[in-house]
């Protein structure tokens, strides 16, 4: 009979997304069928499923540690934000709104019924699922209409584990804080509790850990030392992309946009030895030893112009291109790049046209129906073949698409000018591919030495053998139900 249990946080970013990946490894690698699961996602960053849908990237990792393909019903709903107070809503994969945040808590209710839907569906046809909570349960405010947590957990009856932070300090409390401040029902729901993030001898938590206990009632599955080798998995959010940190190589520099989307096309970069990444947050200048500058995806294309304009980085991309550096933009920063950026139905805003950098001599409508799909391409410079996918609005044309980034299928995809220098595409996760990685990073004298999948892979490994030594794993997977 199939069983689940849930991850919940007793607090944001907890660590909840690793910990399942780590722990659908692990069943993995007990022989079981596991499906990972989050109920409702916020983030901009999402992956193409195998039924033509989208979902968070966290949850493609997840999957990628239980070897099973993706699918839109790992991550029922999603939230994109496009501005500070509102986002596109994804369910089972496809785009049926975009709301306000405070509309969205009406239109809630009404989504329950397609979670625990999909939560059937993968529920029947593996052996485990794996939840993960989003937030926190303490957050009882959002309570009622809670579909990401506690709401979910009474909804589809499935145990929860709460896991706390010791890093951010103060772990005794939010654990025992959580169980104060929720409703017993809710707190009968949780059967244990775990503490993610230690640093040092882990001795010294002893009497932390009996107090937690003694004072919850609940089963400790134990305490997870710091996991080292995070940052070879792919980020879940764009700052974690500043590590490693490197003072030479060949230097990129990527614009860090307030609705960046997609960054997992920068995660094999930071795996190479030869390769120096800077994320160039807010208020900060592009460096001027970079030798390649990306303007990455965006959520918000016409938003994110005006964003970038903001911190002066319009000035700053004229003079790299006039030392002679180069710059790649990718979906929304390919868009950017152009002449003009039209939204006449208001898709992303409101309805307009903008000018955009200028770069590349180009222009982009946006269009309802967004492209969605992986994709096999042919980069045209170096004849090397690459999977990616697409995700976005919007054509382009232009005199400059008649030089194409990549071939589909025969037909040009993206534009460069006509020295190389600015270029554009529509593809995402090109750099995933070690042999196109390293064609493409041979056109600027850098080695490629990284094996980008097996380095996953080999992380995911490792990620389950550090939560086998240090927690109950075994403990984690029984209390599932």
């Amino acid at each position: 009979m199939s069983r689940a249990i849930m991850i919940q946080g007793a607090g944001s970013n907890v660590g909840k997304s690793m910990l399942v990946a780590g722990l659908c490894r692990a069943a993995y690698r007990r022989g079981l069928s596991v499906a990972p699961f989050k109920p409702q996602n916020m983030s901009n960053n999402a992956a193409v499923t195998v039924d033509g849908g989208e979902i968070g990237r966290a949850q493609a990792l997840q999957a990628w540690a239980a070897n099973v393909p993706l699918h839109s019903d790992m991550n029922p709903v999603l939230l994109k934000p496009e501005t500070d107070v509102g986002a596109q809503v994804i369910v089972q994969g496809k785009r049926i709104t975009t709301t306000a945040a405070r509309d969205y808590y009406t239109l809630k209710p009404q989504l329950i019924g397609k979670v625990v839907e999909s939560f059937n569906r993968l529920k029947a046809s593996h052996d485990l699922v794996i939840v993960e909570g989003a937030g926190s349960p303490a957050e009882v405010n959002l309570r009622h209409g809670d579909i990401a947590n506690m709401g979910f957990a009474e909804a589809a009856h499935v145990p929860v584990i709460l896991a706390g932070d010791i890093d951010r300090g103060g772990v005794i409390a939010q654990i025992v804080g959580t169980q104060a401040v929720i409703n017993p029902a809710d707190a009968d729901r949780i059967v244990g509790f775990l503490i993610n993030k230690f640093r040092g001898d882990l001795r010294l938590f002893d009497d932390g850990y009996d107090f937690i206990e003694t004072r919850t009632g609940w089963t400790g599955y134990g305490v997870l030392p710091w996991f080292y080798d995070a940052w070879k998995l792919p980020a879940e959010d764009a700052i974690d992309l500043a590590t490693p940190k490197r003072d030479s190589g060949f230097h990129i520099a990527c614009l860090c946009l307030s609705r960046i989307a997609n960054f997992d096309d920068l995660d094999p970069l930071t795996q190479e030895d030869g390769v120096r990444l800077t994320m160039v947050g807010p208020g900060r200048v592009i460096p001027v030893d970079a030798d390649l500058v990306i303007i990455p995806g965006t959520k918000s294309t016409r938003g994110d112009l005006a964003f970038l304009r903001a911190q002066g980085w319009d000035i700053d991309l004229m003079a790299h291109v006039r030392r002679g550096g180069r710059v790649l933009g990718i979906c929304g920063g390919y868009q950017m790049l152009g002449r003009t950026i039209a939204d006449p139905l208001g898709i992303e805003g409101t309805a307009g046209s903008d000018t955009g950098l200028g770069l590349l001599d180009v222009d982009t409508v946006m269009a309802e129906e967004k492209r969605l799909g992986t994709v096999s391409a042919i980069h045209a410079q170096s004849g090397q073949v690459f999977s990616g996918y697409e995700i976005h609005i919007g054509r382009t044309t232009g005199p400059d698409r008649a030089r194409p980034f990549a071939l589909i299928n025969g037909e040009d995809e993206g534009a460069m000018t006509p020295s190389g220098q600015i270029q554009g595409s529509y593809l995402h996760g090109m750099f995933s591919n070690d042999t196109f990685r390293a064609a493409w990073l041979a056109q600027f004298g850098v080695a490629s030495n990284a094996q980008y999948d097996q380095s996953v892979d080999q992380t995911l490994d490792d990620l389950a053998d550090h939560l086998e030594k240090y927690l109950d794993v075994a403990g984690i997977l029984a209390a599932a139900r």
